[in-house]
């Protein structure tokens, strides 16, 4: 049996079910809505369709990375069992977290026999997830801590992230559209196509009119970039905010192109994540060819 675990945040945008099935820990991120904060913890602290249905109605959530203090008192009650962590982090592109999560490695792994190694995923909510259960089924099937952490970081560039939205007005408030192009682009039905680049920032690829054709486009990227084409039989993951519809409707799409796929998941998007992306976003992960731009 191998002596380390890996544990993540909670940003992967799974469910807790996910969590229990796997054994892995998770660490909550936090935000900030009417003066109050809440942990990211799955709708326990704060229902998500609450909180999506205050976004609706003008609130701005603000969102709180993990500090060093809080990473380390996290992995302690682990480390101090004598276990070995691999934690994987929010991609560095997206967030401050990953830097404080290397400092408190480094200082506690100054104290403790036991160690933990930080890995940057490069990836953002489910793809993020998918990452880490990619990690877990190594560790399942016997693979060492060191091997393991090399796998990652040789893998992590595979896995896939594309999303579209069909409510421009979060990524106006973020500042990834002006609101010149917002108003125009909510006027004509035009759905952004973006997709987490090699250095794990979230980019806009393409302009598309409709959301039939931005659904489209999505899973065609999966066929031109999953491995083996068609042929793919991994892990699919999707995640939305409040559109379970078009979530559904991607699903349908991937299963009638990709037949050897035995199961595709739906996922909530998180309180965090969808703090920047509001409700009307839709993420479809895959593994496949390495992200090189």
């Amino acid at each position: 049996m191998q002596n380390y675990v890996i544990t993540c945040c909670s940003t992967v945008d799974m469910d807790l079910d996910f969590f229990e099935n796997n054994d892995i820990q998770f660490i909550p991120f936090t935000f900030n809505l009417d003066g109050k904060s809440y942990d990211d913890d799955y709708g326990k602290s704060y229902p998500l369709h609450d909180f999506y249905t205050a976004m609706v109605n003008g609130a701005i959530p603000t969102t709180s990375q993990i500090n060093v203090a809080r990473y380390m008192e996290f992995w302690r009650q682990i480390l101090e069992k004598g276990i070995n962590i691999i934690h994987l982090t929010l991609s560095s592109g997206i967030s401050g977290s990953h830097n404080s999560a290397v400092i408190a490695a480094n200082t506690i792994n100054e104290e403790m026999e036991a160690k933990v190694t930080v890995i940057d995923s490069l990836a953002a909510s489910s793809g993020y997830g998918m990452l880490v259960k990619l990690a877990k089924d190594n560790l399942d099937r016997g693979m060492s801590y060191e091997d393991n952490i090399d796998w990652i970081e040789n893998h992590k560039l595979n896995v896939h992230h594309w999303f579209f939205t069909t409510d421009l007005t979060y990524l106006v408030r973020g500042g990834r559209v002006s609101k010149v192009s917002g108003f125009l682009g909510s006027a004509l039905k035009i759905c952004p196509l973006l997709n987490v680049d090699f250095e794990g920032h979230l980019i806009p690829r393409y302009k598309l009119r409709g959301k039939k054709k931005v659904i489209q486009a999505c899973v065609d990227k999966m066929i031109e970039n999953a491995d083996n084409g068609t042929d793919y039989d991994g892990y699919v993951y999707i995640s939305h905010s409040e559109v379970e519809d078009d979530a559904r409707e991607v699903a349908d799409l991937v299963r009638a192109n990709f037949p050897k796929v035995k199961e595709v998941k739906i996922y909530n998007i998180g309180t965090v994540i969808g703090a920047h992306t509001g409700p009307g976003t839709v993420a479809l992960f895959f593994t496949g060819k390495k992200r090189i731009d």
